[in-house]
This record gives structure tokens, sequence and C-alpha cells, in this order.
């Protein structure tokens, strides 16, 4: 029995480890929720396995993982109502609003609403677009916000890096001045390095210059007191 277990949890670790090694072509997005998974795979696959065989360590690998991927962060009544709000706020704007698979409220924003060609400059649409987020973002103190900016493969990294910074910084700055604490920011600019799409037609272009920025409300377990 105990050498049979054992071959189980070899056949589950198998699988374990073609999730994780998934995450070489995916986002800082995707390796996150992927790793995640990873993690609650493994620990679902040992208990499946030990107490249901091969199909059950298998069955236990797929439930945990999903568990593993969202187990981080709630998506409390908050996070519904503002994901609702910002869909009203952006509706004809171009900006996509989602719920992610690790439970983070994402808005991803183009180009032709946030920045000018090779500026950080916030146009007035998108400070439009900033206000309300401001205020979802008020109302639910507890939630942490990540800010990515991104360019396409015009001009050498010399130039996107830091303007895909720059991008990110002038979003978190505008909305600190609408009441946001700066330290529940993170920010990263992560320059043409994560293209959506071929950086080979004008219109793809600027399908890839683009802001996405992320909520999250950790578990109860992971929030921290506020200072």
């Amino acid at each position: 029995m105990h050498k049979n277990i054992h071959k189980n949890i070899l056949a589950a670790s198998v699988l374990v480890a073609f999730t994780l090694g998934g995450c070489a072509n995916m986002t800082e997005t995707q390796k996150d929720t992927a790793k995640g998974a990873g993690i609650g795979a493994a620990g679902g696959a040992v208990i499946g396995a030990v107490a249901g065989g091969k199909k059950g360590a298998v069955i236990g690998a797929a439930v945990g993982g999903v568990a593993g991927g969202v187990a981080g962060n709630v998506w409390s009544k908050r996070m519904q109502e503002q994901k609702k709000q910002m869909e009203e706020a952006t509706a004809g704007t171009g900006v996509a609003v989602t719920q992610t698979p690790d439970n983070r409220l994402k808005l991803d924003i183009p180009s032709d609403i946030s920045f000018d060609v090779n500026r950080a400059d916030i146009k007035p649409n998108f400070r439009k677009v900033l206000d309300t987020f401001a205020d979802g973002l008020n109302k639910n103190p507890a939630a942490n916000i990540t800010i990515i900016g991104h360019t396409d493969s015009s001009g050498s990294d010399t130039i996107n890096n830091p303007l895909s910074m720059n991008r990110a910084a002038a979003a978190r700055d505008y909305l600190t001045t609408r009441g946001v604490a700066a330290s529940r920011f993170t920010i990263d600019g992560r320059g043409s390095r994560e293209p959506l799409v071929e950086n080979d037609t004008p219109a793809n272009k600027a399908k890839n210059r683009r802001v996405e920025i992320f909520v999250a409300e950790p578990a109860p377990a992971q929030q921290q007191p506020a200072s």
C-alpha cells in the first residue's frame, strides 16, 4: 500500500511540475497566479494521493490548484462594487475592467486615453477615470494597488523602460492627490517586454502602449494594520 501511495504522489508531483513549468512564457501576472495554483496543487495532490490513490491525486491537485491560485486575495462586496463603478465610468472609453483569476480588479487602459506618445503627462480623459477610481479605493482602504506601465517596441530600452515607469508613477501620484495613501501602491515599468500583440502595425503598437492597474484585497490574515 505504501508503495502505491509513493507512486501516486510521484505522479501528482509530475502534474504539478507541468503547472509550474508553464510559467516560462507568461506575463508576471500570469506567473503569480500559476505559482499560487502550483503550490495549492502540490498540497492537494499529496492529500488526494493518500486518500484516494492516483485518481484522488489528480482531483486533489486540481482542487488544490484552484484554491491556491485565489487564496491570497478575497473578492469582497467592496471589490464587486468598485468593478461595477469602474465599468460604468469607463463605458465607451476602451478601458477594459475585469476580475483576474487571482481575485484582483484589473483596469487595462489604452494609450489613446492615458498618455500621448513619448509622454508621461496624464491626459484629461484619463483624469476622469482616475477620479472615479480613487473614490472606490478610498472606500476600500484594505486594498492595495499595483500600477504597471508598458510601451511598444519603438525606440530603445533606454527610452522605453523609464518611460513606462514614469507613466506608472504619474498615475500613482495623481491618485495620491485624490486621497489614496502612497503606501498602498506598488509601481513598475515593463517597457516593451510584455506586448499584448506583435509590434508589427501602428494599431498593434497602440494596443501595447498601455497602463495596467490592479487592485487586490488581501485575505484577512494577510492584511496589515493601518499605521
